[in-house]
């Protein structure tokens, strides 16, 4: 990835990333939504949220479940987590790491949500064996990511989630609402 667009969307800072923030959380709140409404956590849940830019899938997840951790390896867009979910912050805690190091306890949610960021970890196969690790058993795992940015076919993406360990496998394409809404790649499996 280039510098610009690290700054902007990978390890958004400074200015450009105020901007790649503001980007996101308008061209990614309707799968941000549909992704908490498809994995559905309860009143007594943990959801932990792998790369929660701006925060706008956080505040939603929030709203449901009884605790929300948002890692992101982004102290910029922590501080936007920390403005936008400021009413709710006594359910969420936000905790500078990575989908490979997550810095959480091992089973310790119940879910795991990720939005248009696979494509910018380093190590898929580290970042699915972290995500089973700290999944209870039970727990779910749903994924969406922008299909034209994806770093590999969607089958092969869950034939890595499956190598993790992850079973009921599901995978499928949702259209979000919008003129300029890109195509999204949504998978769910479940630890065993």
């Amino acid at each position: 990835m280039n510098e610009v667009l690290d700054r902007a969307f990978g390890h958004p800072r400074g200015l450009l990333g105020r901007l790649g923030g503001a980007l996101m959380a308008h061209g990614n709140a309707a799968t941000e939504h549909h992704v908490v409404e498809v994995a559905a956590p309860s009143e007594a849940e943990t959801v932990l949220i792998i790369g929660p830019g701006p925060g706008v899938g956080l505040e939603a997840a929030a709203r449901r479940a009884a605790r929300v951790v948002g890692v992101d390896p982004s102290a910029d867009m922590l501080a936007l987590c920390r403005q936008r979910c400021a009413a709710l912050i006594d359910r969420v805690d936000l905790v500078e790491g990575t989908a490979e190091q997550t810095g959480q306890e091992d089973g310790s949610a119940d879910v795991v949500l990720s939005v248009n960021n696979v494509q910018l970890w380093p190590d898929r196969t580290a970042g699915f064996a972290e995500l089973f690790r700290v999944l209870r058993p039970g727990g779910r795992l749903l994924l969406s990511g922008h299909e034209k940015w994806l770093p590999v076919a969607r089958h092969a993406l869950a034939a890595e989630v499956t190598a993790a360990g992850f079973t009921d496998l599901q995978t499928w394409r949702w259209e979000p609402p919008g003129p300029f809404s890109a195509l999204a790649a949504q998978l769910r499996a479940v630890k065993p």
